[in-house]
């Protein structure tokens, strides 16, 4: 295990994150301007494609992070079958879910059922799946890969070690550690699973519907019957993680996607298929 690791496991993980969290929602402006402006100094973030390029414009640090995007910057494959990117990031891994297992690292696999809780359906074995990192300098909503009904969310407590290249090969189960809210959806191509996963330093994971805002505290499975277009926004992270998709088996194929692809949101990653 990494010095990097052992840190993360002696940190007190959660209340780092909720004094971090409570400096980023700060309004004045003693402190969000000169954080902002260091923050897109050091990660290089791009306003030109942002909404409100300006950077005193933005009322908290928060407010920034999740900025939203000019009209037009990412526009959304319009082909029936297509399946988009949820976010821009880097593609972690990709691949099939193999004896209810997903790659999380070269050589590490972890459990399907453990990541998605009550969402974990047998359709899903064989199934593909993808997972994209975002980074600090990404945008930061998530948005859905094909048209679909939300069925059902379970936000599920957990750690929140970082999410990166160390962690992913030293910490077993990461995603599946982290917490996290899965939502399963009903398409047209078979059932589809977005998982959002937390991470060190993210002060929440907010839903688009207002459902439970992380921290969770305890294991909450909500039903829900609500319609959304393929890249509708679903929700966002205040500070970074990763997505985790998961597809009914037979129905996606995700073509050559593989580790260390740069993607962005609404770009096509993948081709469904209706049941024959």
């Amino acid at each position: 295990m990494s010095a990097f690791v052992r840190l993360q496991h002696a940190l007190p993980q959660h209340a780092l994150s909720r004094a971090l969290g409570r400096l980023a929602a700060a309004e004045a402006p003693w402190v969000r301007r000169p954080l902002i402006k260091a923050f897109a100094r050091v990660y290089g973030v791009d306003m030109g494609e942002a909404e409100r390029p300006d950077l005193a414009g933005y009322r908290s640090f928060n407010d920034f992070f999740t900025r939203s995007l000019a009209p037009g910057v990412r526009p959304v494959d319009p082909a029936p079958d297509s399946v988009v990117s949820p976010a821009d990031g880097v593609v972690s891994q990709a691949g099939v879910i193999e004896r209810g297992e997903l790659i999380q690292a070269k050589g590490i696999r972890y459990s399907f059922q453990t990541l998605a809780d009550a969402c974990a359906g047998p359709q899903f074995e064989g199934g593909a799946f993808a997972t994209v990192y975002l980074s600090p300098k990404d945008y930061h909503r998530v948005h859905l890969p094909l048209a679909g009904r939300l069925l059902r969310t379970v936000a599920i407590p957990g750690k929140l070690f970082s999410v990166n290249a160390a962690t992913e090969s030293g910490v077993p189960g990461l995603f599946a550690v982290n917490e996290r809210l899965v939502m399963e959806f009903e398409t047209a191509f078979g059932q589809m699973l977005v998982v959002m996963v937390g991470a060190m330093i993210v002060a929440s994971i907010e839903t688009v519907w207002g459902g439970p805002r992380s921290p969770y505290r305890e294991t909450v499975v909500t039903e829900h019957d609500r319609a959304f277009e393929k890249g509708d926004e679903v929700g966002r992270f205040l500070l970074g993680s990763s997505v985790v998709l998961a597809f009914e088996a037979g129905r996606v194929g995700l073509g050559g996607l593989a580790a260390g692809a740069a993607v962005r949101m609404g770009q096509p990653i993948g081709r469904a298929s209706e049941a024959d």
